[in-house]
């Protein structure tokens, strides 16, 4: 009770204190928080707790009729996803989410309570269903059609409760959002990121609520789309249907090197980083990812990094910091970066035995956001992330239930010492 008491009154004060600030003013992308000590560190994550029901079938699939399979309930959800990944990293995120009073709702909340993780930014609601989807596997874990009933995300994940956690979010060094929520809500946790300096990282979720991001691309800092999600984004923010889907293999039927891959993409690659996102991070699944931006590559290694990490993963960083020396990066022979080209570098997907590809890209960002908050450089948080959706890959629920940290050090430096960059014109 007594530690319950002084939370609270220490919110009140901090929330006092925050009410005679003359920080009102909106900075988007403004990266001076940088430069400062935050009083808290505690990472923020925004979004959707959800019922995850697993149907995967052992046959091929026949319309009309029954199939036989396997059908498992998981939890899942893109924001919680994250969150409970970078938990088991040993970083401990605050998560601002909304659930339902039935059993699908008990059933995502007692698991949260016990893993110790905070409850405080998890809403209740009587009048709304916990957010529900099912996925539908073929035989090889491919997603084949996924149904999804998450309004309450939309209905109830909204400004109003957001706003409670003002401080929360102000404190933090980095903020993630997904595009579940209403695009009224994404603006108000941005714009409360925007007063403080905070970075915004922006999880598009799907190809349709991806678009969302054309409401709060002003103050997104790095995005992770896989490329159907970049398409999407980049018609939206272009307001046309200019970018169509690429195709990943060559008239022969064979495998497009990466290089050509980039190509392709790359003009909605453009227009995402003309738009002001600082960093692109494209997914590609067994072709691993891209990471894209205009900044300078010091900008990119140091991105929110601190010399006094906390609440997150000091194991983690001792891990990487022995196995990844930052000055041992990669660089392409001779590569002068310019302004005037994207600086590209191409991170490879780990060999996996597939079981299911959903909860991966979740995986990605917990991995890279858990290393970056545990003090690790941007580089070597990538790795670490690539490393992570690996072990994902070969887990039947969203989220595996345990990580060994030396195994994923030991992989992510594999991946870390095997990304190169791309040279482009």
């Amino acid at each position: 009770m007594e530690n319950s008491f002084h939370r609270r009154l220490e919110s009140l004060s901090r929330h006092l204190m925050l009410q005679h600030s003359d920080t009102h003013l909106l900075r988007p992308n403004n990266l001076y928080a940088l430069q400062l000590e935050p009083f808290d560190s505690i990472p923020v994550v925004i979004g959707g707790m959800v019922l995850d029901i697993h149907a995967k079938t052992s046959l091929p699939v026949h319309p009309r009729t029954t199939t036989p399979g396997k059908i498992q309930f998981i939890r899942g959800g893109v924001a919680r996803n994250i969150a409970e990944c970078m938990s088991r990293l040993g970083c401990k995120p605050f998560l601002i989410s909304v659930v339902g009073h039935d059993m699908a709702g008990d059933l995502l909340l007692s698991h949260w309570k016990f893993a110790g993780l905070p409850t405080e930014g998890i809403q209740r609601c009587q009048d709304v269903a916990t957010p529900t989807v099912s996925n539908v596997y073929d035989s090889n874990g491919e997603l084949a059609i996924a149904i999804a009933s998450v309004e309450a995300v939309e209905k109830a994940l909204g400004p109003d409760w957001i706003w409670q956690f003002r401080r929360n979010i102000s404190s933090t060094r980095v903020l993630m959002v997904d595009a579940n929520m209403h695009p009224h809500s994404l603006e108000s946790s941005c714009q409360i990121a925007a007063e403080s300096g905070v970075q915004v990282w922006f999880e598009p979720v799907s190809v349709t609520k991806s678009k969302r991001v054309a409401s709060v691309f002003q103050y997104v800092t790095c995005t992770f789309p896989n490329e159907d999600e970049l398409i999407s984004m980049a018609n939206a923010l272009s307001l046309d249907d200019q970018f169509h889907s690429i195709q990943r293999l060559d008239d022969n039927g064979n495998r497009r090197p990466i290089e050509s891959i980039f190509r392709m993409l790359k003009p909605a690659i453009q227009v995402l980083l003309k738009k002001g996102i600082k960093i692109v991070i494209v997914t590609l699944g067994s072709d691993g990812i891209l990471l894209c931006s205009r900044e300078e590559p010091d900008f990119i290694r140091e991105m929110v990094k601190s010399s006094k990490p906390r609440s997150c993963s000091r194991q983690l960083y001792e891990l990487m910091s022995s196995r990844c020396p930052i000055n041992q990066f990669v660089q392409a022979p001779k590569f002068k970066w310019s302004s005037s080209y994207p600086y590209v570098i191409h991170f490879p997907a780990l060999p996996a035995s597939v079981v299911s590809l959903t909860g991966a890209g979740d995986c990605l960002v917990g991995g890279t956001l858990a290393s970056v908050c545990s003090g690790l450089d941007f580089m070597q948080s990538v790795a670490v992330g690539v490393a992570t959706a690996k072990v994902a890959v070969e887990s039947e629920n969203n989220v595996p239930t345990e990580y060994c940290l030396t195994t994923v050090a030991d992989d992510a430096r594999r991946v870390f010492f095997t990304a190169k960059v791309l040279i482009n014109q």
